[in-house]
């Protein structure tokens, strides 16, 4: 008999179906931080949009990553940038959260509480933390683009972190 992925604990271990809606599912709940990646393109646009991918990867030399679907509008001018910034969402800025995600908006930056950091990109005010990243190398990994960001310089604050759960945005309770 086949488990029943949907239903609780399988009778055997693991479930075998791999649609992507029982993947995403699955993957939901994994909590997760919430970012804003930017850049700035060559004639001057500015380019960002709400990440979940986000990860640290190395102290030293200080390296983060995060990834892009291959099918991004947004894709060439992330590969080819020289910089971009990760800003962290503090909980309370869902609305950004939401308007950098979607594909409806078309300037993104329109009112948001940005500045440009030294190297030229924009970075959001208000973030739990911000890291300046050198645009350090890409990697093909299935259906994405692995992005790998030098940190040159971070910035933050003390606050609660805009944290997504199991389709929804919620933040960490304390202890």
């Amino acid at each position: 008999m086949k488990p029943d992925c949907a239903a609780g604990l399988p009778l055997d271990w693991g479930c075998t179906d791999l649609h992507p809606k029982v993947l995403r599912g699955v993957l939901g709940s994994y909590p997760t931080g919430v970012a804003i990646v930017a850049t700035r393109c060559p004639d001057g646009r500015r380019v960002g949009l709400t990440i979940n991918s986000f990860a640290s990867l190395s102290l030293d030399p200080p390296l983060v990553l995060w990834s892009l679907v291959n099918h991004s509008p947004n894709l060439a001018a992330f590969r080819d940038c020289s910089h971009f910034t990760i800003s962290v969402l503090a909980c309370g800025q869902e609305e950004l959260a939401l308007r950098f995600a979607s594909s409806a908006v078309p300037d993104k930056f329109a009112g948001a509480p940005v500045h440009d950091v030294p190297e030229g990109v924009p970075a959001i005010e208000g973030a739990v933390a911000t890291l300046v990243c050198a645009n350090d190398q890409q990697s093909p990994a299935g259906d994405h683009l692995l992005l790998f960001g030098r940190v040159l310089r971070v910035a933050s604050v003390a606050a609660t972190p805009l944290v997504f759960h199991a389709g929804r945005f919620t933040a960490l309770s304390a202890a």
